[in-house]
């Protein structure tokens, strides 16, 4: 631990004396108010906003040469993200709820995925080459955005315009993984090529591609060629294969915008089983054999966009989209001495197809002091997937999802420094009882550039079409849906307090305190319901409670040169699971969080040094054992991401080298392994793979 704090003191030194913003405008401190647009009537500046809204600016997305969203938002308190080794995705919690109960959007429209419509994303299929910057409201925010936006939602604002007639931009990014790189077979490799023109001052297109090729990581493993049977054949990490490629067409004159946006992902994932078996037959004589799997995921985003005015006073701003989602598995007999594939079957497994339109007209009323903003969602969601049934058997599953909501928000302006924003939402719902959402928020500015913002609101959360329908049945384990679940509600309170000072000219600090609880009811389990022989049935029911209370005090100081930003957040759970055989205890377990980060420039060098750093405290839950609920802890760990970057040749050529993950976390301890259900429970929570490097090449050509 002392080498690790000796390190991050080093690094954040060195930062604060050797630093620069590479962009010429950003060695200005916020000459212009910052303009935020979610959940805003119009585009506004952040300090009128009634909402407390968190901006991640792509000059941060640069510095931290992320590779998937993943990498930006594992630097924030309050936001947890999980990756998965087996499947290679990363999904986010946020107040301990998992990536259900918070919304991932792209210009204001959620995007589908297998585990829903704006939840349970998987952070490594966003793009982040076209971001103008990322929006994050925390709390619940159901009357704007319906169902699942219950701890915040993460709104993505693309970029539609360029004041340069071309922009050609070409991007390679070579990274290792851990220790394991080689040009080809090993690391991590990134191509991107962005090209945008403005066809005259109405009409700007876009397209981009890129691929991300993970190799995987071997760990203790011995790849796909080990014929050695003794269980250490394959990946600890996933290979996977990502191609990104979108298209924007937009167009804008006097108060009318529309763009339309495509985008498509291809993804596999090649799983290799850890067998190395013998085989024989007449054509290859005696041969080692694994039993091998591909994932194939493709998914189709369309988007038409019109902002303008009506009767040339009512503002309105519709979207329209469709979006088509499918997984497909290939299962094959992989022969290791010959390379010869054979026995390939494909088949779909899962799929998602959803139509989606949501619309918002304000301005109804010349009054300065009142604004009324009334909006409607439409979604028909069309699921499909295949499950496991007794005796090895599988069945299909289609269902048909729908829903109508209405709300209306109103802003009511008592005066330039008091405000309050009500709101309220209905929801028809094809196969659920209706649902209702309501908030109210309100701003207060303070003497001496104080800011106060309060705001409480009741939400749902509507189950998923695992939770519904999924069937996992074989040996020892039967795990079910329940298509008689209820949806959850929530109730969230949240006070924020925010202070901006100026040390001087080019000196400004901001502090900023929040406090915020959420309260779930009929929260849906897996829990035991009986028994068939022997197994144990694991259904999903609505049986739990889920209460958290969340402390956070941020600090900022920027100067033309330097920014320095100090975070800590303090967060209380309080679960009660209930599942009828066993009954946690719902006390409150605290997780304490800490990042910081730091970036400092010398303008003469045109060279940006940033260092992330994120402290993550010990985290405590209940978990199923065959005698009950016993409490369960996994260890406190820090992360450090560095980098340095650099641009030649007038600004054409940019050059980003870094450390990702400087304290070389990989797995990390949990206590209390016990069989729950028959199955064993790892003593290890997979976290990462260890420290990797990276180098970044990026050539701009603007004219």
């Amino acid at each position: 631990m002392k080498k690790k704090l000796v390190l991050l003191c080093s690094m954040l030194y060195f930062s604060c004396v050797y630093s620069q913003k590479i962009e010429n405008d950003s060695l200005k401190i916020n000459k212009l108010e910052e303009v935020v647009l979610t959940t805003q009537f119009e585009p506004q500046s952040l300090k009128k906003s009634v909402h407390n809204v968190r901006i991640i600016r792509a000059q941060d997305i640069q510095n931290l040469a992320a590779n998937n969203l993943g990498d930006v938002l594992n630097q924030y308190i309050n936001i947890t993200v999980r990756p998965s080794s087996n499947s290679g995705k990363s999904t986010i919690s946020m107040f301990g709820l998992n990536a259900g109960y918070f919304k991932i959007l792209v210009d204001n429209i959620p995007i589908v995925n297998e585990g829903g419509l704006g939840n349970n994303t998987d952070l490594s299929q966003i793009n982040l080459n076209d971001i103008e910057q990322i929006e994050i409201i925390e709390g619940s925010m159901g009357v704007t955005h319906g169902a699942n936006a219950v701890s915040g939602i993460l709104n993505i604002i693309t970029k539609k315009s360029s004041q340069d007639k071309w922009n050609i931009e070409a991007t390679i990014q070579e990274e290792t993984v851990g220790k394991e790189y080689e040009l080809f077979n090993q690391g991590r490799h990134m191509q991107t090529l962005q090209v945008a023109h403005s066809i005259n001052k109405y009409w700007f297109v876009s397209v981009n591609g890129n691929r991300n090729d993970f190799r995987g990581f071997l760990g203790n493993k011995n790849g796909s060629n080990y014929e050695i049977n003794d269980g250490t054949r394959g990946y600890n990490w996933l290979p996977r294969e990502q191609w990104q490629n979108n298209a924007l067409l937009s167009y804008k004159k006097n108060n009318f915008r529309a763009f339309y946006k495509f985008e498509w992902l291809d993804e596999v994932i090649h799983f290799y089983g850890s067998a190395a078996q013998s085989g024989f037959n007449t054509q290859y004589g005696s041969y080692k054999y694994g039993d091998d799997e591909r994932y194939f995921s493709d998914r189709f985003y369309h988007h038409l966009n019109f902002v303008g005015k009506l009767f040339s006073q009512v503002n309105y701003n519709l979207s329209f989209s469709h979006q088509y989602q499918k997984r497909e598995v290939e299962q094959y007999r992989y022969n290791i001495t010959y390379d010869v594939e054979s026995n390939n079957t494909t088949k779909k497994d899962q799929s998602m197809e959803v139509f989606y339109t949501t619309g918002t007209f304000s301005d109804f009323f010349k009054s300065k002091k009142i604004n009324l903003q009334l909006g409607y969602e439409a979604v028909n969601n069309n699921g499909f997937a295949i499950v496991d049934e007794v005796n090895n058997q599988t069945k299909e599953v289609r269902e048909t999802i729908n829903n109508l909501d209405f709300f209306a928000v109103s802003e009511i302006r008592f005066s330039d420094v008091f405000s309050l924003r009500p709101g309220a939402r209905y929801s028809f719902q094809s196969m659920f009882d209706n649902q209702y959402a309501i908030s109210l928020g309100s701003r207060f500015l303070l003497p001496k550039e104080f800011e106060l913002r309060a705001s409480l609101g009741k939400s749902y959360r509507t189950p998923t079409f695992q939770e519904l329908f999924s069937q996992i049945i074989f040996d020892g384990h039967y795990f079910i849906g329940n298509e008689n679940l209820i949806p959850e509600t929530s109730t969230s309170y949240e006070v924020n307090l925010k202070k901006q000072t100026s040390l001087g000219e080019d000196v400004k600090m901001f502090i900023q305190l929040a406090i915020g609880f959420l309260d779930v009811k009929d929260r849906i389990t897996s829990a035991l319901t009986g028994f068939d022989n022997a197994t144990p049935i694991y259904e999903y029911i609505n049986i739990s409670k889920y209460q958290s209370i969340n402390f956070a005090l941020t600090n900022q100081l920027q100067t033309n040169n330097w920014k320095f930003m100090f975070g800590t957040s303090l967060t209380g759970i309080s679960r009660e699971i209930n599942d009828l055989e066993f009954q946690s205890d719902d006390k409150f377990l605290f997780n304490f969080n800490l990042n910081a980060n730091i970036s400092y420039t010398i303008p003469k060098w045109k060279t940006t040094f940033s260092t992330y750093y994120k402290f993550t405290g010990k985290t405590q839950q209940y978990i199923s054992s065959t005698d009950g609920y016993v409490l369960s802890e996994i260890e406190p760990y820090s992360w450090l991401d560095a980098s340095v970057r650099k641009t030649f040749w007038e600004n054409k050529i940019e050059l980003t080298l870094g450390a990702r993950n400087v304290f070389n976390i990989d797995n990390i301890n949990q206590t209390n392994v016990n069989q729950s259900g028959g199955h064993s429970v790892s003593s290890q929570v997979l976290l990462a793979y260890g420290r990797s490097y990276f180098l970044k090449a990026v050539y701009n050509l603007n004219f």
